[in-house]
C-alpha cells in the first residue's frame, strides 16, 4: 500500500495482535464469572462497564507504551494520550459490554491503526470462541478455530434477498429509525443484538448490511478496515467517511450500499 513498507505493514500486524492478546489475557478471566458486576456510564439510561473493559484497555496500553511510544492512542474507557508519529490506535476494550454481561460471545475487542486518512489496519477480536477477524492494506484473514482463511464480501444481489443487522431495534432517533425500517422492510431478514460481531459477517460474506447510528470513532474504525480488506464498503448514511463515528453503513460490495443508501437518504 502506498506510504507504508511491508516491513511496517508488518510491525502494525504484529503490534496489533499483541493488543488483542494482551486484551484477550485480562479479559477471559471475567467471562461468564459469577461475580461480575457492572457499573453505569450514563445518568439516563444503561451503559456498562465492568472491570474488564477497564483492565483490557489497560493491559493493550501498557503493551503500546512498550512497542509504539511515539503513537497517539483513543480509547473508549480512558480517552486520548497525544503522540509524534502521526499514526493513532483506537481502542475499544469490549465493544458489546451489554453482550458481555448477559453471556453471549458475540462481544468483542476492537483495535484500529489509523492516520491522517483513517483506519489503515483493524482487528475485531472474540477472544471466547477464538476468533480473530483482521484487515486492511487490501486484504483480510480470520483466524479461528476452522484455521485460517481469506475474507470475502458477498457479491452482490438484490435488496430484497438481503441479510441486514443492527444492534437495537430503537436505532438512533425517530427519523434515523424510520429510515432504517425503510431497509429493514424491503430486506429479506433482519438481526439484532450482535454489535462488532456482525461487522465481522460482513467480511466473511455471511451478511450483506449492518446499519447503526450513535456510534463513537472506537466503534467504528476497526470494522471499516476488516470490511474494506474483505472488498465491502463502509460510509455514513449520506455516503461520506464514517470513521468518526455517527451514522455508519456498512455493505458487502457497492451495489447494495448504493440500493441501502437510496433508502436511508
Amino acid at each position: 500500500m502506498a506510504g507504508y513498507s511491508d516491513e511496517a505493514m508488518q510491525e502494525f500486524r504484529r503490534v496489533a495482535f499483541a493488543l488483542a492478546d494482551a486484551a484477550r489475557s485480562a479479559i477471559l478471566p471475567h467471562f461468564r464469572s459469577a461475580s461480575l458486576t457492572a457499573d453505569n456510564k450514563l445518568a439516563a439510561g444503561f451503559d456498562p462497564v465492568t472491570i474488564a473493559d477497564q483492565a483490557a484497555e489497560d493491559a493493550m496500553r501498557d503493551v503500546l507504551s512498550k512497542m509504539r511510544p511515539d503513537d497517539a492512542v483513543l480509547g473508549e474507557e480512558f480517552g486520548e494520550m497525544p503522540g509524534t508519529s502521526g499514526l493513532t490506535w483506537v481502542l475499544d476494550p469490549i465493544d458489546g459490554t451489554r453482550g458481555f454481561l448477559s453471556g453471549t460471545p458475540t462481544w468483542g475487542v476492537l483495535i484500529a491503526l489509523a492516520d491522517e486518512t483513517g483506519p489503515i489496519l483493524g482487528v475485531i477480536d472474540q477472544p471466547y470462541i477464538g476468533e480473530r477477524f483482521h484487515g486492511g492494506f487490501g486484504a483480510a484473514e480470520c483466524i479461528g478455530p476452522q484455521g485460517t482463511r481469506r475474507l470475502a464480501c458477498r457479491a452482490a444481489r438484490d435488496l430484497s434477498e438481503a441479510i441486514v443487522f443492527t444492534t437495537f431495534p430503537e436505532i438512533g432517533s425517530d427519523a434515523e429509525r424510520t429510515a432504517f425500517q425503510r431497509v429493514s422492510a424491503t430486506a429479506r431478514l433482519t438481526r439484532y443484538g450482535m454489535d462488532c460481531y456482525a461487522y465481522a459477517l460482513v467480511a466473511a460474506g455471511q451478511v450483506d448490511l449492518v446499519i447503526e447510528a450513535g456510534l463513537n470513532a472506537y466503534d467504528i474504525q476497526a470494522p471499516i478496515a476488516v470490511i474494506e480488506g474483505a472488498g465491502g464498503i463502509v460510509t455514513d448514511w449520506q455516503g461520506n467517511p464514517a470513521h468518526n463515528g455517527g451514522c455508519a453503513l456498512a455493505a458487502a460490495n457497492p451495489e447494495i450500499h448504493a440500493a441501502a443508501l437510496a433508502l436511508l437518504g
